[in-house]
């Protein structure tokens, strides 16, 4: 499997998850203007797309129809939107710059950008409860699913560590649940999510597909941290050092660099060893894996 073939299907999944998100917010009442236009700003703002490309990539390899996971894909990426736009807040990490963008409350104001994130997530379990391609059942999981990882056991929660531990010594124990959460949550719910609806996935597979995601989702924290020390804001889209001027615990500052960096190569290899147990071509999978590990922003 080549490269390209990896960047073309993440090119498609994220054209498709664009215009089903476009044509969502259009179908949205104009009563309250300005906060829709905060809400378009906030999703499409230049962002990796990496939730709904795990959606799409678990799901077709697993024979789903995108049609089916357009929803799915497309709530996760609510939340993950939400979730940053909170994030930036003065309250919270008081960035100004996201994706080499103003963040939402420095484009609008403060207000609004609270606004943003509060609409984002009543959009995101909108978007479950009215997918008619899937049964009431499967809904049902899937609002349980999401709400779990955005919540007080999930993003919410690692969200809330952070804070905890901004200008605190907390051990390499303490920061991976921390990330597990806030990052990890929301990378891992879309392999659940996935299984949900795919039929003939016995547990040894289902669990597989978890491990894969679940080693992603840290591995990506990981380079995360790395490239804040190594990376440029030109790249990275945010001023380099940010997490460091913020006293914030990293990897890198808890292992080194070096130390980092293998441990994002130790997750990579559980990742995909852990692929290699489902029965299913699973080349775009591995390759994307690979990205994770070797991207520069």
């Amino acid at each position: 499997m080549i490269e390209q073939d990896w960047k073309a299907a993440h090119t498609e999944y994220s054209h498709r998850i664009d215009q089903y998100l476009q044509n969502t917010l259009k179908q949205l009442p104009n009563d309250a203007p300005k906060l829709k236009e905060a809400m378009a700003y906030s999703l499409f703002n230049g962002g990796k797309r990496v939730r709904p490309f795990l959606v799409y990539g678990l799901g077709q390899m697993l024979g789903l129809s995108l049609e089916q996971l357009d929803p799915c894909a497309a709530a996760i990426e609510c939340i993950h939107a939400y979730s940053l736009v909170h994030d930036d807040l003065p309250a919270m990490d008081d960035d100004n710059l996201r994706r080499g963008k103003p963040t939402c409350h420095i484009q609008f104001d403060e207000a609004t950008a609270i606004l943003v994130g509060d609409a984002l997530q009543s959009l995101a379990f909108q978007l479950l409860a009215e997918n008619h391609r899937v049964s009431a059942e499967i809904r049902i999981q899937w609002v349980q699913q999401l709400s779990v990882a955005a919540g007080l056991n999930g993003m919410c929660g690692g969200q809330s560590l952070d804070i905890e531990s901004t200008n605190q010594a907390i051990n390499i124990e303490a920061l991976e649940t921390l990330h597990k959460l806030k990052t990890g949550a929301l990378i891992e719910v879309t392999a659940k999510m996935v299984a949900a609806v795919a039929l003939g996935l016995n547990e040894s597979q289902t669990q597989a597909l978890e491990t894969y995601v679940s080693c992603l989702g840290l591995a990506f924290q990981v380079q995360d941290d790395i490239l804040d020390v190594t990376g440029n804001t030109e790249a990275l889209g945010k001023p380099q050092g940010s997490d460091e001027s913020l006293n914030k615990s990293t990897y890198p500052k808890l292992l080194g660099i070096d130390g980092a960096k293998a441990l994002a190569t130790e997750l990579h290899i559980k990742a995909t060893s852990a692929l290699r147990q489902l029965p299913y071509n699973s080349d775009i999978m591995f390759d994307f894996a690979n990205y994770i590990i070797a991207r520069n922003h």
